[in-house]
C-alpha cells in the first residue's frame, strides 16, 4: 500500500463503483470517502448490493483506502431522546454499511451537548450527562466489532457550541468514558483542531499535534486525516474549510504531517472547496508535499 495516500472525499452519485469509485481514479485519489447515506437526512439507505460487491472489489484490487462519514446530523450528546437513539442507530447502520463495501473506518463527529433556553442546569452537569449518553451508545457498538471489523473513528469538532470534544486535550475524557476500546480510533481534521486553539501555522505545531495524540490515545490510534486548511484565525471556534496554503495553516503544517513517523499508514482525505472538480490543485499539491517530506 502506498504510504499516506492522499484522496477527496467523493459523491456517490450513480454509485459506490460506477460513481464514487470511477471520479476517485479520474481524480488521482489512493483514498476515498463517501456517504453512504443523505448527510443531512436520518433515513438509512439500504445501499445497491451489486454496487457494493464491485465498489468492495475495486478498492480490494488496487489498494485503494476508503472510508465512510457519517451524516452530519448524528450527535450523541444531544438532550433529545429521540435525536440520541437515531444518532446511535446511524452509527450502527454504517458500521454495518461499512462492512458491506469494506471500508476500514466510519468517521463520526464527538458532539455536543445544549443547554435550553431557561435551563439553570450547571455546564459541567449537562456534560458529564452527554459524555455518558455518548457511553451508552457507543461503548455496545464498539463491543460488537471484531478485530477485522471497520474502526470507529472519532473526530474532534472546532468547538463551536457546547462541544464535547474539541482539540486534542479533549480526547483524554472522550476516550476515557470509552475505555480506550480497541476499536476506538481517531480522525484528525486539521481545520477543526486549529479552530479549537491547536497552534498548526505555528513551526513544530503540527508535529507536536501528532505527538500529543500519540501519547493521549496510544500509538495505531490515529487512522485518517482530514487535510484541509481553515478560512478563519487559530482559535476561532469556526468550522469553514479552505483550499490548502489558501487559508490560516498554511502549507507548512501539512509538510509536517507528511514527516511524522505516526503517519506512515494513515490516509490524507481533503474537505477543501473544490476538492473533487477535475482541475482542483489541492490533490497534487498534497501530493508535491508528500514527496519533499519523506
Amino acid at each position: 500500500m502506498t504510504p499516506r495516500p492522499i484522496g477527496t472525499h467523493v459523491q456517490v452519485g450513480k454509485g459506490l463503483a460506477s460513481g464514487a469509485f470511477a471520479t476517485a481514479v479520474e481524480l488521482g485519489c489512493e483514498a476515498v470517502q463517501v456517504f453512504v447515506g443523505n448527510p443531512r437526512g436520518w433515513a438509512p439507505s439500504a445501499g445497491d448490493p451489486g454496487q457494493d460487491k464491485e465498489f468492495r472489489r475495486l478498492t480490494e484490487t488496487t489498494g485503494m483506502r476508503s472510508f465512510i462519514h457519517t451524516p452530519y446530523l448524528v450527535n450523541l450528546g444531544s438532550p433529545t431522546p429521540a435525536t440520541f437513539e437515531k444518532s446511535v442507530a446511524l452509527v450502527a447502520h454504517n458500521l454495518r454499511r461499512a462492512v458491506e463495501i469494506g471500508a476500514e473506518g466510519v468517521v463520526v463527529h464527538t458532539g455536543s451537548f445544549v443547554q435550553p433556553a431557561g435551563d439553570s442546569a450547571d455546564a459541567e452537569i449537562r456534560y458529564a450527562a452527554a459524555m455518558a449518553q455518548v457511553r451508552e451508545g457507543l461503548l455496545p457498538l464498539l463491543d460488537s466489532l471484531d478485530e477485522d471489523a471497520p474502526w470507529l473513528l472519532l473526530e474532534p469538532t472546532a468547538g463551536q457550541g457546547r462541544s464535547l470534544c474539541a482539540g486534542v486535550e479533549d480526547l483524554t475524557a472522550y476516550l476515557g468514558a470509552l475505555d480506550h476500546h480497541p476499536k476506538a480510533g481517531i480522525c484528525l481534521d486539521t481545520c477543526h483542531v486549529f479552530a479549537a486553539g491547536e497552534p498548526l501555522d505555528a513551526p513544530g505545531g503540527a508535529t507536536a499535534c501528532v505527538d500529543r495524540i500519540v501519547e493521549i490515545a496510544g500509538e495505531g490510534r490515529l487512522r485518517l486525516i482530514h487535510a484541509n486548511d481553515s478560512k478563519d484565525v487559530r482559535g476561532a471556534f469556526k468550522d469553514r474549510h479552505e483550499k490548502i496554503g489558501q487559508g490560516h495553516i498554511g502549507t507548512g503544517a501539512f509538510s509536517e504531517l507528511f514527516a511524522h513517523p505516526a503517519t506512515e499508514a494513515v490516509p490524507f482525505i481533503l474537505e477543501t472547496p473544490g476538492s473533487r472538480d477535475a482541475d482542483d490543485p489541492d490533490l497534487p499539491l498534497l501530493k508535491e508535499l508528500r514527496a519533499a517530506a519523506v
